[in-house]
This record gives C-alpha cells, sequence and structure tokens, in this order.
C-alpha cells in the first residue's frame, strides 16, 4: 500500500520530537511528585542564574530541575530561596511563566495552586549578573495567614 509523501513525514517528525524531549528531561535532575509527597517539604539545591539573559533574569541553557507530577494536585508550593535575586521559569503543560520575588512572599519567588499532572521544567534564573547557591523547597502544605 503507497502512503502518500506527508504521512511518511509525520511519524518520523513525531518520533524525533519525543527523542528531543526525553533528551530534554534526561539533562536535568527528574523529581517525581505524587499525592503523598514525601519528605514534605522535599528540599532541592542548586546554582542559579546563567548566561542567557531572558524576560525572567539570566537562567541556564538547559533547566535546572524537572519536575514529573504523576496525577493532578489539589495544591502544590514552589519556593526559592538564594544569596541573590532569584527568580523562577517555569514551561508546563499550561504554558510558560516566569514568578518573581514580591513583598507577600517574603521576597523569595513562590508560586502555589493546583498543579495539572505533566513535566513542569524549571529554570532558577537571577536578576543580577551572579550566580548564587539556591535552594528550591517544594510543599503540599499550605500556608495559614493571620
Amino acid at each position: 500500500m503507497k502512503m502518500p509523501g506527508r504521512f511518511k513525514i509525520v511519524p518520523a517528525a513525531l518520533t524525533m520530537s519525543l527523542v528531543f524531549t526525553n533528551a530534554h528531561l534526561a539533562e536535568a535532575q527528574v523529581v517525581q511528585i505524587t499525592s503523598r509527597l514525601q519528605p514534605d517539604p522535599l528540599i532541592v539545591n542548586g546554582t542559579s542564574g546563567g548566561s542567557l539573559a531572558s524576560n525572567c533574569g539570566n537562567i541556564a541553557t538547559k533547566p535546572n530541575q524537572v519536575i514529573r507530577v504523576t496525577e493532578s494536585l489539589p495544591y502544590l508550593r514552589l519556593t526559592v530561596e538564594s544569596g541573590g535575586q532569584p527568580t523562577l521559569l517555569i514551561h508546563s503543560p499550561g504554558g510558560r511563566f516566569c514568578v518573581l520575588a514580591d513583598k507577600y512572599s517574603g521576597g523569595k519567588p513562590e508560586i502555589s495552586g493546583y498543579w495539572q499532572a505533566g513535566n513542569y521544567s524549571l529554570y532558577v534564573g537571577e536578576l543580577s549578573r551572579g550566580q548564587y547557591n539556591y535552594t528550591l523547597s517544594i510543599s503540599q502544605q499550605k500556608i495559614l495567614t493571620k
């Protein structure tokens, strides 16, 4: 059976996309997050910043961290702390967005709420040109407000 030319290209393009996606994920440490996170908070360390200027500060060319959320979670919170001015750029199943520090989060980039299942590539950026050790806290505990 003879297949039109475009049907030969689609499987090849899909295969290449999967290969490159898996290679991209393999370069960063992958943390699997389930509905029963242990320990909570889960702490991950690394170095912020990088040589690539972005709208979310200076970032590395590859993600610092990949989070694999195995099932949709009603609540998950990520908080970054460092000696510099950290940012958090997230490539998620829902799109790409930047988290900056604010007064509400105590000067630390923090994001919380519903997280759908999927892979999240995290880039811990830096507003200055420097690089700093950072701590990424991943928690399912809600912060109580007064």
